[in-house]
């Protein structure tokens, strides 16, 4: 089987659709047809049940895909590696963002490809609902997070930055009425909750209850910033996040007011301890020397 037939074969076991997996992989639904019939003959058994409105695996087209995931997942890496290899590039590191300000640490990524040339950055949106899991899944390499970070496994680096807060909600709240609010005064309305982190890790993010000890609600489970931004905009939530939001996230139906009666929140590099290499020593120290970006960035 050629590579751009897995490909093929994989793409249509995930869609289970013809003319979707024909326009994601840019070929014409004849192509991809062809394809299938092909590895059928090949196998001797159908891949695939088929009807005028759907798409199933067969309990063999399910084996053949369990088999076929990670085998093309290493082809793919190791044709990469390739790649790379041939432009000089020895390594990649992969950074995962929970902060929204990619562009704020441009001088961060700047020198250590300075420093690093034979060494690749990429740099990548996490969810926060699965953030230590893709750590430790080795998804990412390193993740930039809120503190603080108390887990065993893992080993907290350097600061980049920490931020002043802010509120968002849905332009027509009551609050837009005040150019800034309290951590009392958002107590009134619903937070979101996340029900997959760690609590003290998001406690640190929304508190439980304001300095005079007003518990502050949580209501509907996200598991993104996209979930909370929507919420919010349609007025079921409030949502604290650090102010570069009220830059990165600008959207018609969001106001973000200044919260006036919380600290900054920081944000640090963390690793899988027992995974530190030289990659993510070099981005640390890069951290170290440059220093935070400070509150105000």
């Amino acid at each position: 089987m050629e590579l751009r037939d897995i490909e093929i074969f994989l793409t249509l076991a995930e869609e289970l659709h013809f003319g979707r997996t024909a326009a994601r992989l840019c070929l014409s639904p004849a192509r991809v047809t062809q394809a299938i019939q092909k590895q059928e003959r090949q196998v001797g058994a159908p891949l695939f049940e088929r009807s005028n409105r759907t798409v199933r695996l067969t309990p063999v087209g399910r084996q053949l895909r369990e088999d076929l995931r990670p085998l093309y997942a290493g082809l793919k890496d190791s044709m990469r590696r390739a790649q790379l290899a041939a432009q000089g590039i020895t390594g990649t590191l992969r950074v995962g963002m929970l902060p929204a300000n990619t562009y704020d640490l441009r001088p961060y990524w700047d020198v250590f490809h300075l420093r690093h040339p034979q060494w690749k950055l990429r740099i990548q949106r996490t969810p926060f609902s699965d953030s230590f899991g893709a750590l430790r899944r080795g998804d990412i390499d390193v993740l930039l997070a809120w503190l603080p970070i108390d887990e065993p496994d893992l080993t907290v680096g350097p600061a980049l930055l920490a931020e002043p807060r802010v509120l968002a909600v849905s332009t027509d709240h009551e609050l837009t009425r005040r150019t800034s609010v309290s951590l009392e005064m958002a107590a009134d309305f619903q937070h979101p909750e996340a029900g997959t982190v760690p609590g003290y890790w998001y406690d640190a993010y929304i508190p439980r209850e304001t300095r005079r000890g007003r518990p502050i609600e949580r209501g509907p489970v996200i598991q993104d910033t996209e979930d909370a931004i929507i919420l919010a905009s349609m007025a079921e939530i409030v949502v604290l996040f650090p102010a570069h939001m009220a830059r990165y996230w600008v959207r018609p139906d969001l106001t973000y007011l200044p919260v006036t009666d919380m600290g900054p929140l920081p944000y640090a590099l963390v690793w899988r301890s027992d995974a530190e290499n030289d990659l993510v020593r070099a981005l640390a120290e890069v951290a170290r020397d440059l220093g935070p970006l400070g509150a105000e960035s």
